[in-house]
């Protein structure tokens, strides 16, 4: 059979938010994949302002009303989707991958394969990104995040902690500050977000207000992703020149990169979303068109570091 003639193949990709460039570019890869392949069609949501896991499943269960063929979904609430919405894409025989942040491990049965960063290996990449800016024999530092429940997140926030602390894997969930290496985790976070810019931005300016701010390490680009951060970080540019206070934020969108080239972060370590997109919809459209199920549990993609050295050449944003 032709391609033109084989049946329409629909994969929804279902970002955390809709209104975010990097889940934009991963639905790019997606469309770009279904370039090649003229029946595979690409179709986009999320939720509207910021991550909602009560949304999300209820976009992912409009979608599988609509009978849609495979869903790359970036998890918000393992144990919210799994119970309002993967369960029932998983009786209905819907194929799921999931992209960006993935199920619990106790949850892998509802999706076919993992697309994306090593979550804990990136977070351990941010803390390794602050140890040379260390200016105190005892070094504050403060991780912002998103939801208390967002698996990527917590595996990244693990990260962090390992690579500044004493933690071990058996440790992680701890915040005292028994720490070896001379860190110590600031008494008010991890920060929470929410999803929501303006809070993150908040609580960033309320961070670099202070005389000797603690080393801000953001686990995602929130406060990075407001339309205003370049305006409103503006006024601490010389701090952050003499490095008095530190920004280290995840993903290097082009809104990030910007705001790195005029010198309002530090450093940021960014992802490849586009890949997972298109990745992703190569996983469904080979289980879905061909009946080849995903090899792998898990596909790890390459982070790459960008600094106002190397920010014309450190990443392609799509």
């Amino acid at each position: 059979m032709s391609q033109s003639t084989q049946a329409k193949i629909t994969i929804a990709v279902v970002g955390k938010t809709k209104n975010d460039t990097f889940y934009e570019q991963s639905y790019k890869g997606c469309v770009d994949f279904a370039k090649q392949h003229p029946n595979v069609e690409c179709i986009y949501d999320g939720a509207d302002d910021y991550q909602d896991f009560r949304t999300q499943s209820l976009i992912i269960n409009e979608l599988l009303n609509e009978k849609v063929d495979g869903l790359l979904i970036s998890t918000t609430d393992s144990n919210y989707l799994v119970s309002r919405s993967l369960k029932k894409a998983k009786q209905l025989k819907i194929p799921v991958i999931t992209f960006d942040s993935d199920l619990l491990t106790e949850h892998k049965d509802y999706r076919l394969a993992y697309v994306g960063t090593d979550n804990f290996a990136f977070g351990v990449a941010l803390g390794e990104a602050a140890k040379p800016y260390k200016k105190a024999a005892l070094q504050s530092f403060c991780i912002q995040t998103g939801h208390h429940s967002t698996p990527n997140l917590d595996k990244r926030i693990k990260g962090v902690r390992y690579a500044l602390s004493t933690h071990t894997i058996d440790n992680l969930t701890k915040t005292e500050n028994d720490l070896k290496q001379g860190w110590q985790e600031y008494e008010r976070c991890p920060l929470y977000t929410m999803g929501k810019r303006e809070d993150a931005i908040s609580q960033l300016l309320t961070l670099l207000s202070y005389e000797a701010p603690p080393i801000f390490i953001a686990v995602a680009g929130f406060a990075q992703f407001h339309s205003n951060y370049i305006e409103r970080v503006l006024p601490y540019k010389e701090k952050i020149k003499n490095n008095n206070a530190v920004i280290i934020s995840a993903d290097t969108e082009e809104m990030q990169l910007k705001a790195l080239e005029k010198g309002l972060s530090t450093i940021n370590i960014g992802q490849n979303p586009y890949e997972m997109g298109r990745k992703g919809a190569e996983l469904l459209y080979n289980t879905i068109a061909l009946g080849q199920a995903p090899s792998e549990d898990s596909y790890y993609l390459d982070f790459h570091y960008c600094n106002q050295t190397n920010i014309l050449r450190c990443t392609i944003n799509h």
